[in-house]
């Protein structure tokens, strides 16, 4: 420590005390945060305990990750250190994140053995702000319901809040999911099918179909094609008959067979995989073994 009774200091003095260089020291005083008390008779910087005090909060602010601008600010009584250190706190944790993204395409690029084309797409696309991949859905929901006022209101708020967001720590799975999604929402072929779902789904409400039917439906079907596959029954046994006739009521088969084929198909399927995947659970959640199951029953009596 410097005594307060000894003289005024050179910057050579300061970096013995303190341990900077005198390069480091030299620099911060050109850039006016340390400043001088004095000058000596040969036009030397000289400084006093004050200083050095004043060097420690610097070197403390700056080993914190500080820029100088915010130091001056801090040291100018303008700003407090706990009002910088929770907007770097902030700084910090979007850092972090999009650290770990980079990880994940990195991780992901390695483990395909991409391009550098493919790496660049993948990287554009996982670092999207949550707001732009919240447009690219916006403008697929809307594209996809646009004029359909009978489609099922639950089944449009619930694609338009779906989150297709990157976690905070994304894994490489999630960032390759994520990527093909992206791809895929702006596609226009696979745009015009997904449009053809909601316009089927339009026309199967009446005025007194209450909203959230279609959900329902979903869910049942799911139920019931899995129960169906674990009991090992064919679908084009007289059981899976019965299981139909559980599941649809006094619908039309074949009508509901059409409408099934819109919404099962390879690229629809994968749709949901992929939503599945990106929020944290395996492929398996988007079902498509027991929507598979359904429409395999209803072509055994529908016919192709």
């Amino acid at each position: 420590m410097i005594d307060d009774s000894t003289g005024p200091f050179t910057i050579g003095e300061l970096a013995r005390v303190t341990g900077l260089t005198v390069r480091t020291i030299r620099y911060w005083s050109d850039e006016d945060v340390l400043r001088p008390v004095a000058r000596s008779a040969g036009g030397y910087r000289l400084y006093d305990a004050e200083s050095a005090a004043r060097l420690e909060l610097i070197r403390t602010l700056r080993e914190l990750g500080l820029g100088l601008d915010d130091v001056r600010r801090v040291l100018a009584g303008e700003t407090t250190v706990a009002e910088v250190a929770a907007a770097h706190v902030v700084a910090l944790d979007a850092r972090i994140r999009a650290l770990k993204v980079t990880r994940a395409v990195l991780s992901t690029v390695a483990r395909r053995g991409s391009t550098a084309e493919e790496m660049t797409l993948m990287n554009k696309l996982a670092r999207l702000s949550a707001a732009e991949r919240g447009r690219i859905l916006e403008e697929f929901v809307d594209e996809m319901f646009h004029g359909l006022d009978t489609a099922d209101p639950v089944i449009r708020e619930r694609m338009r809040t779906m989150a297709v967001d990157l976690p905070e720590e994304p894994t490489p799975e999630q960032v390759d999911a994520w990527v093909e999604l992206a791809e895929m929402l702006q596609d226009p072929g696979f745009r015009a099918r997904m449009r053809k779902v909601a316009e089927f789904n339009a026309a199967d409400r009446g005025p007194d179909v209450p909203a959230g039917a279609s959900l329902w439906f979903a869910r049942r079907l799911v139920q019931l094609g899995a129960e169906a596959r674990r009991r090992g029954i064919a679908p084009e046994s007289s059981e899976a008959a019965q299981v139909l006739r559980d599941l649809l009521g006094d619908a039309d088969p074949a009508d509901v067979l059409e409408r099934l084929r819109s919404t099962t198909g390879d690229r629809v399927a994968r749709y949901r995989e992929l939503l599945a995947v990106v929020k944290g659970g395996a492929p398996a959640a988007a079902h498509r073994e027991e929507f598979a199951w359904v429409v395999a029953a209803l072509e055994a009596r529908v016919g192709g």
